[in-house]
């Protein structure tokens, strides 16, 4: 169903690694009529994708561990674990943003590509997406450190098996949305991969 929205002025307020907005604006209630004047301050659009890099043989996923911002306050710390991912740029594809960002960030090569989702990461403050996907690989033996330096990236792998990586979701220690979404997606679609992907 579409509602109404009167958009009546927009403030750009900041623009650096990020570009923020306040918008002044009224909408239509479910009761009818419209809001009273609202003023919101948003971050805006931004396009990622993430992927989810899983080897099938092994039954291992294949993340990456590094220092996030929006973690500082965090007990256990800023670093987190998550499926590796990047940014949207002018003129690419979700699906080569994230192959090219797997063997940026992991030094893994993605054979097949399943799209898990799309999903606005916080939409009461940001117009930020993501295009998530799963993607077959095979794991490296020994992870080792990635990223580029250019972009101050210190970006650590880490290989788990598909039991650790869901226990870890489970008890809280995979906490970006990404991570959460793509390990519970996995928990119900990798017997299926596994048949489509190893042949089986």
């Amino acid at each position: 169903m579409e509602y109404e929205l009167q958009l009546i002025e927009r403030e750009p307020c900041h623009h650096g690694f990020l570009a923020l907005a306040r918008y002044r604006l009224r909408h239509e209630l479910f009761g009818g009529g419209l809001s009273q004047v609202l003023a919101r301050e948003r971050i805006e659009p931004l396009e990622a994708a993430a992927i989810l890099l899983y080897d099938p043989a092994a039954e291992q996923v294949v993340m990456v561990e590094q220092f996030r911002i929006g973690a500082l306050e965090a007990q256990a710390g800023a670093w987190l674990t998550e499926p590796v991912g990047g940014m949207i740029g002018p003129g690419e594809s979700p699906v080569d943003v994230a192959r090219r960002e797997a063997d940026e960030e992991a030094g893994c090569q993605v054979t097949r590509v399943e799209p898990i989702c799309r999903f606005y990461v916080s939409p009461g403050v940001s117009a930020e997406r993501v295009h998530l996907f799963c993607g077959c690989c095979a794991a490296p033996a020994d992870g080792g450190v990635h990223g580029l330096a250019h972009e101050g990236e210190d970006i650590r792998v880490v290989v788990l098996d598909f039991a650790e990586a869901f226990r870890r979701v489970s008890d809280g220690r995979i906490q970006t949305t990404t991570g959460i979404i793509a390990v519970q997606w996995l928990a119900l679609h990798h017997q299926r991969l596994r048949r489509v992907w190893l042949g089986r």
